[in-house]
């Protein structure tokens, strides 16, 4: 039987709708996004953290039955679940903030196909698209078991693959036709969707009150016909006798059968139906993880979903002719890790190796097995280059788009960076992720450093700063002191408790130590300095006292580190520092008690939410922060005091926010006043198991912008094929020329405009297109990064889109919902984005994510 085509996703009304502009404001705000399935207390969210937590429980139990332990979480926090799942090996602490940030990347994914795809009826199910819907939902499949090591790539995939999931059983009129089991047929390619109502088959009956809970005619139901309600947005027409979804956004509606067959939402009359919805999106979740996790494997799923230690090593390292001290320097640091810290919590997870040259980079290597990085990186030699730049941010950037979440990365170089062009780059994706670290060590052969020298390390010290790391400087023959940093910070549950900069001065910083805290260590960077640490009691330590009544001193090059004795005193410490030169500060710990945090945008509308911001937050406004917090036996062990954002870079008070309590350790925290220049999160609390009083720093500075950047796409791309990615920008400062530059990180053909004009307040509309290669192999992922800086007054902003390489799966019934349409429907939700920021006061931010 032929697929029925809603005239809503044919070709020719498409591109029709995309110049329709003239919505109406009513319109607008009665229909910002479709109601995720349930409705109230039952969402997409909490469905899909229903199906998720239960497979990963399942997944569990199976691991530790085939090795040889017991599952038996101590409580129901992610905390708890994670230390049982990995079993005997974890001993000691681990932290679950891999785990709740995996969770988060695909709750926010699934809650964004409502706004990012409003107008794509086969994200949804709207308008009978199910072969349409189910090619969706297979390809993405295929993408995320291709993919499966590209965890966030993968993730995001799964969120809207699991989004147009559970939309089936809302939308459609499976549940009416009596069945209690999911349609296995939609995740299963090669089996057939048959009996759908044809397009001149009527379906439903007339409601004139709208709300009528059965309406689907009875001899579909008696023909077990499959249909789904037509959806409008911009036109009310719908084909004579169908379905609508229903709801006041939805225009089709009103036109007689009036009334609709969504069952997101409970109401009078249609709870039986809504919840038998609800049951068998759960169910059919379940069908996909579990598919899925057939593909990868228990502990690759496991991984997939952040349940693994937190420790990921990434060496990005020179090998040029003059770098074979730095090259046996780090493979002696690689097999001391490996050696060391085998069977314990500090075991690194994952190893990744980049190697770098001039003009070449890469290639990478990615794993978890510790034998096979010691014989890749035992593989590494130095030859070719000289004094010349290298390619060092091009192996950085390799790295970074690589690496997963909770990732040290540690370069190391003697040269200054080739291509320093790509600074910009690397800042966005060390501020899009707000989780990898990175450290430098530069070395020089001794004697008189080169100017050249000396100003690529302060771009080397920029980005260290940036992400929370260090740039150390050293002379050859003192590397493999520095490097014992590598041994402390390659931990599992490391946390930042302060980090400062400053460019010279007097200044004494304090901060808060806690009975929890195990291996506190202070990093300090610069030169001509002196510097006193004082405990609660009074007792104090001068960097002259290399050991004395509160720990341990050590001097290489421009670190200084400083381990605390174990019997360190809980409560306020002071650090007084004095330099003539630039210095920076860092004090960390390890522990589990940690947050992770989003800056998002309140979203109003019917169903009003908050939306992550991939880019720098928008200046001139209150910044909003979405904060999980987590504590040794849950959220329920740690009570929250005050959070704020502080400058990282210069004195300043905090910028306190106010909170309110989501529930499952979630927090909203708003900030009037925003900090100017580079900031961090600083959060201070209880925990309630010691009660003691903790303070935690994020490490990723941020910064605001009047310059806004917002893209959308579908998040694969088949090899060969020109993907269209639209783009927006506007600036509320000084109009005028914008330059756009956009860098991927596989080098693929790529078309953009070099400027676009702005004016004040106003988006300007543009286009990217990205080509793999014929011969890219399916799964392959790509992270693209588009950059926009005005040219008054040099304000930058950035967004970051990470797509996979996929041969899509070929079926007869692509036809205009292939690649064109699926561009026409990206210009769509731009148009519709466009349209509700003007009636929303100008809010500049669209991602949609409801609890």
């Amino acid at each position: 039987m032929k697929p029925v085509l809603s005239p809503v996703i044919m070709c020719s009304a498409l591109h029709a709708l995309a110049l329709a502009l003239a919505l109406s404001l009513a319109l607008l705000q009665s229909s910002v996004a479709f109601v995720p399935i349930g409705g109230g207390e039952a969402t997409h969210v909490s469905i899909t953290r229903t199906a998720l937590l239960q497979k990963l429980k399942e997944t569990c139990q199976a691991v530790a039955d085939s090795s040889g332990y017991e599952f038996n979480p101590t409580g129901p926090s992610a905390e708890e679940l994670v230390q049982a799942c990995l079993g005997p090996t974890a001993t000691g602490e681990v932290s679950a903030g891999k785990f709740r940030a995996a969770l988060q990347e695909v709750y926010v994914q699934n809650a964004l196909v409502d706004l990012n795809f409003v107008a794509s009826a086969p994200h949804h199910f709207n308008s009978e698209a199910f072969l349409e819907g189910r090619a969706l939902i297979t390809e993405g499949m295929v993408s995320i078991k291709a993919n499966i090591q590209n965890h966030q790539a993968s993730r995001e995939m799964l969120g809207r693959v699991l989004h147009t999931l559970q939309d089936f059983y809302s939308h459609s009129n499976w549940v009416e036709l009596g069945n209690t089991e999911p349609f296995a047929n939609l995740i299963q390619p090669n089996l057939p969707i048959e009996n759908i109502a044809a397009k001149d088959t009527a379906t439903c009956r007339d409601c004139a009150s709208g709300n009528c809970p059965y309406t689907i005619l009875a001899n579909i139901l008696q023909e077990n016909k499959l249909t789904s309600g037509y959806m409008g947005i911009s036109t009310s027409k719908k084909p004579k006798g169908k379905c609508s979804h229903g709801g006041a956004g939805d225009l089709t509606s009103a036109v007689v059968p009036r009334g609709g067959i969504s069952k997101d939402e409970r109401r009078p009359g249609n709870e039986a139906l809504h919840d038998a919805a609800v049951t068998a999106a759960t169910s059919a979740s379940l069908q996909l993880l579990e598919d899925i996790r057939g593909a990868a494997g228990d502990r690759d799923f496991l991984r997939l979903m952040g349940i693994d230690r937190s420790s990921v090593v990434c060496f990005v390292i020179d090998t040029t002719g003059s770098m074979a001290r730095e090259i046996a320097t780090a493979k002696e640091r690689v097999y001391q890790i490996i050696d060391s810290k085998k069977g314990t919590q500090d075991e690194p997870s994952e190893y990744i190796l980049v190697p770098f040259n001039d003009p070449d980079f890469g290639p990478l290597t990615r794993t978890t097995d510790p034998e096979v990085m010691k014989n890749e990186i035992s593989k590494l030699t130095a030859t070719g280059g000289g004094d010349a730049p290298e390619m060092c941010l091009s192996g950085l950037q390799m790295a970074l788009t690589a690496a997963p979440a909770f990732s040290s990365i540690y370069v190391f170089t003697d040269a200054t960076a080739k291509d320093i062009a790509l600074k910009d780059t690397i800042s966005a994706l060390i501020s899009s992720t707000k989780s990898k670290v990175v450290t430098f060590f530069m070395t020089t052969s001794g004697g008189r450093k080169r100017r050249s020298v000396t100003a690529s390390f302060n771009d080397y010290s920029d980005l260290a700063l940036a992400s929370g790391g260090q740039a150390i400087h050293v002379t050859k023959g003192k590397l493999h002191e520095a490097t014992g940093i590598i041994l402390d910070t390659s931990t599992s549950a490391l946390v930042t408790v302060l980090q400062r900069s400053r460019s010279s001065g007097s200044e004494t910083f304090t901060f808060l130590l806690d009975e929890s805290l195990r291996n506190i260590t202070l990093y300090i960077t610069g030169s001509q300095m002196t510097f006193t640490i004082s405990n609660p009691a009074g007792v104090s330590q001068s960097n002259t006292q290399l050991s004395g009544g509160l720990g341990t001193i050590q001097s290489v090059g421009n670190l200084w580190r400083i381990r605390l004795d174990d019997d360190k005193q809980t409560g306020t410490w002071k650090i007084q520092m004095a330099s003539a030169q630039p210095y920076t500060l860092k004090v960390t710990g390890q522990n589990t008690i940690t947050f992770i945090y989003d800056y998002v945008h309140a979203f109003k509308g019917p169903h009003p939410g908050y939306a992550p911001i991939t880019g720098r937050p928008q200046a001139g406004r209150p910044a909003m922060l979405l904060l999980s917090v987590m504590g040794r036996k849950g959220p329920a062990s740690v009570t929250v005091g005050e959070v704020g954002l502080i400058p990282v870079s210069r004195a300043g008070p905090v910028s306190k926010g106010s909170t309110t309590d989501l529930g499952n350790g979630d927090i909203l925290v708003t900030v009037d006043a925003v900090p100017q220049g580079g900031f961090v999160v600083i959060l201070t609390g209880t925990d309630l198991v010691s009660g003691s009083q903790f303070q935690r720093q994020s490490t990723t500075q941020m910064s605001v912008s009047k310059v806004i950047v917002t893209a959308v796409a579908d998040g694969s791309v088949e090899p060969g094929q020109m993907l269209s990615i639209p783009f927006n920008v506007m600036t509320e400062g000084s109009g005028g020329p914008c330059s756009i530059n956009a860098r991927n990180d596989r080098e693929f053909p790529m078309t953009f405009p070099m400027n676009v004009p702005l004016t004040t307040g106003q988006y300007a509309n543009a286009t990217l297109t990205i080509t793999p290669p014929k011969d890219t192999p399916s799964g392959t992922d790509v992270t693209l990064t588009i950059e926009a800086k005005t040219s008054a007054s040099a304000d930058s902003n950035y967004a970051v889109l990470r797509l996979s390489v996929v041969t899509k799966v070929t079926t007869p019934f692509h036809r205009c919902t292939g690649r064109n349409s699926r561009n026409t429907q990206y210009w769509l939700a731009q148009i519709w984005i466009m349209l509700v920021i003007a009636s929303l006061q100008k809010r500049p931010h669209v991602n949609f994510f409801e609890f």
